[in-house]
């Protein structure tokens, strides 16, 4: 599981001019999967996600969650992120899971965030336009290959 993690000062979705989700001051997140991913990381990263202190505090520390600031979440899924460039100029995305088990993976991370803070979603596997004002620039990246949990 690979996440790109954007601090934002709002985003939205939209698919075929439609205006999908939006979200104020919070985070966007673009998430990947890859073939082996479980669902039992998807409370770990759920939760380490809302913890995350990102966001400015008086003194202009990163120690503020997205409790802290009244922030949302808006999850948009990109098998992409597992894009191979190594070999030619063409991504291989032979690491990406498959689209039925990775949509089921996403929503239910959707889900699990949704439980701990506001999360607006996109929709799994369409053609997506992403609108965003990302603050700071803040952006993260997580990848479960990265933790032992």
């Amino acid at each position: 599981m690979r996440i790109v993690v954007q601090r934002v000062k709002d985003a939205s979705c939209i698919v075929n001019g439609n205006l999908i989700s939006s979200i104020k001051h919070g985070l966007l997140l673009y998430i990947g999967f890859q073939a082996g991913d479980e669902n039992l990381d998807l409370d770990y990263f759920a939760k380490k996600i809302y913890k995350l202190r990102i966001f400015e505090d008086q003194s202009g520390k990163m120690n503020r969650n997205l409790t802290d600031i009244d922030g949302e979440i808006l999850a948009i899924s990109q098998f992409t992120l597992y894009g191979d460039v190594r070999d030619g100029n063409r991504p291989s995305f032979t690491k990406a899971m498959s689209f039925i088990p990775a949509n089921e993976l996403y929503l239910d991370f959707v889900e699990k965030l949704n439980a701990l803070v506001p999360t607006k979603k996109g929709i799994f596997g369409a053609d997506m336009k992403i609108n965003y004002i990302n603050d700071g620039p803040v952006t993260l990246i997580i990848d479960s290959n990265d933790f032992s949990h």
